[in-house]
């Protein structure tokens, strides 16, 4: 599920029913139920991916989408935040339909134990939605961040009023994120517990080179930004206690551990809207008692939903720096992080690659494939994928198109 839903799909270990929730009074015990619940250890066997996408009007792109319309287009898909009466029914495939604050569209997919089943699972949703829109005439997006419309929010739920009032320090990108980006994420298994750590390690060297090579977002609300990503531009310049990346230093649970209790408690859900801001307050302030009393497993729960680094552990490992690309060519950033993962050779051999550029996030948003090093970086992943693209089991017709969108992406012209 998308993080800003509110929903966790890795369930932390449940409690006898009836019982009160259990406090949480000492930071180590915080810290070990955080590495317990979102690294999840084993084979790693399953992957998963959501797709994000603006919505527009067929006729004029930067007229403002209508919830109303939207509702009708959707139904009987609608979240309840968008239409109370709903049913909510899965797409035809068994994936779920959910819209964000803006009125961007996502599905989120099952889980799927290769990348065939998983492709032909989603994308014969994808088919699916855009026939359902297209009778309304309303059409998907095809960039990372909306090219022709500034932010307006549709959905006012307690969660994206809390948002939208955290963020609101950072100026616009707040309302950037919430209400005018799309993305590709992707889910895949932490791996064996002796791997997990360089899984990890990989996922974030790779991330700048990804961003640089699959950024298409130049454009955000009618005007050039002068960054390759806008979107990741927003993500990038919000709170880097909630958004930044994960500190790459020693075991992975520990220090995402640090990092989720360290970051501010967003907001503290209560009765109706009566929701607590707490500003600046970290989680482990509140363990300490700065807000009075002690928070719940249910509170950490939910503060970790609150959290969007570009790499997030959920029980799995979710990618979270992909803008939305084109149409028909989402599998593409998926088919690669498939294939750089497909073995331990590989894996290492990422991590030496991607090396030199590991750590340069703005630059690769700003300046994406125009910056030397990272266009350098970008070739030699591209070869590195191309040679594993047969360990992914893509049919070959499959491949050539990753493979052509690739060369594509390498030698376009730049995006901002």
């Amino acid at each position: 599920m998308h993080p800003r839903t509110g929903t966790v799909a890795a369930a932390p270990a449940s409690r006898p029913a009836g019982k009160p929730p259990r406090g949480l009074r000492r930071l180590d015990q915080a810290e070990a139920y955080v590495a317990g619940i979102c690294f999840k250890t084993g084979p790693p066997r399953l992957l998963g991916v959501e797709l994000e996408w603006t919505v527009h009007h067929d006729d004029d792109p930067r007229r403002p989408l209508d919830p109303a319309l939207l509702a009708r287009a959707l139904h009987p898909h609608s979240p309840s935040t968008l239409d109370p009466e709903s049913d909510h029914r899965p797409l035809p495939g068994g994936n779920l339909l959910t819209v964000e604050p803006g009125g961007q569209v996502e599905i989120s997919s099952q889980p799927h134990a290769s990348l065939t089943a998983l492709h032909a699972a989603v994308d014969a949703d994808v088919r699916y939605l855009t026939d359902l829109l297209s009778r309304d005439e309303l059409r998907l997006g095809g960039y990372g961040a909306d090219a022709h419309r500034p932010p307006r929010r549709l959905l006012h739920t307690p969660r994206y009023d809390a948002m939208a009032r955290a963020f609101a320090p950072y100026g616009a990108h707040g309302a950037t994120m919430m209400c005018g980006t799309a993305a590709v994420q992707v889910s895949l298994d932490a791996g064996e517990p002796p791997r997990v750590a360089a899984r990890w390690a990989a996922l974030h060297a790779l991330g700048p080179t990804l961003l640089a090579l699959f950024a298409n977002s130049g454009r955000y609300a009618g005007h050039p930004t002068g960054w390759a990503s806008s979107r990741m531009r927003a993500w990038l310049s919000l709170d880097p206690a909630r958004t930044g990346p994960v500190p790459d230093d020693g075991d992975p649970a520990e220090a995402y551990a640090r990092y989720a209790l360290r970051a501010p408690v967003l907001c503290v859900p209560g009765p109706g809207n009566a929701w607590l801001y707490p500003g600046q307050v970290s989680f482990a302030d509140w363990i300490g008692g700065a807000l009075g009393s002690h928070p719940t497993v249910e509170d950490l729960d939910y503060h970790l939903t609150t959290l969007f680094p570009p790499v997030r552990p959920r029980g799995y490992l979710e990618v979270r720096y992909l803008d939305q690309q084109p149409p028909g060519q989402w599998p593409v950033p998926l088919a690669v992080l498939v294939a750089l993962l497909a073995d331990d050779r590989t894996i290492d051999a990422v991590r030496d690659v991607c090396a030199p550029t590991r750590d340069r996030w703005l630059d690769a948003a700003r300046l994406g494939l125009a910056d030397t090093r990272l266009a350098a970086t970008a070739r030699a992943v591209v070869d590195l994928a191309t040679e594993r693209l047969a360990a992914t089991g893509l049919s070959p017709g499959m491949t050539a198109t990753v493979v052509e969108a690739l060369q594509g992406n390498l030698v376009r012209e730049g995006t901002r």
